[in-house]
């Protein structure tokens, strides 16, 4: 007992079993990424992998009477300030469009 089963039989099978376990229909074989976005996504394991980190910055602003520094921004603010009084510092912000040096530059 042979059974002819032709080309276009076989893909109306392959078609409807596709449709009856809810896979990805492709006769043509095309890459489509269908593994990568059945996968599990990690960003949230690997958030509660690691434990929060403590924010100094955040913590001074929450509590402002418990005395907390944070000695970095401490310094920084530090090292700005040497900065501005040798000359090294931020340009002033422009007021107004008529203080801007790109404006003066195009006169």
């Amino acid at each position: 007992m042979t059974a002819n089963i032709t080309a276009s039989q076989l893909a109306a099978l392959v078609k409807t079993r596709c449709q009856i376990f809810q896979t990805a229909y492709n006769p043509t074989s095309v890459r489509t990424g269908a593994k990568y976005l059945r996968a599990r996504l990690r960003g949230p394991s690997m958030v509660k992998y690691y434990p929060p980190v403590a924010n100094i910055a955040e913590l001074a602003r929450t509590y402002r009477n418990a005395g907390l520094v944070d000695f970095a921004e401490a310094q920084r603010l530090k090292d700005v300030e040497d900065k501005k009084r040798r000359g090294k510092g931020a340009p002033p912000k422009a007021k107004d469009k008529g203080q801007s040096r790109r404006t003066a530059r195009r006169r």
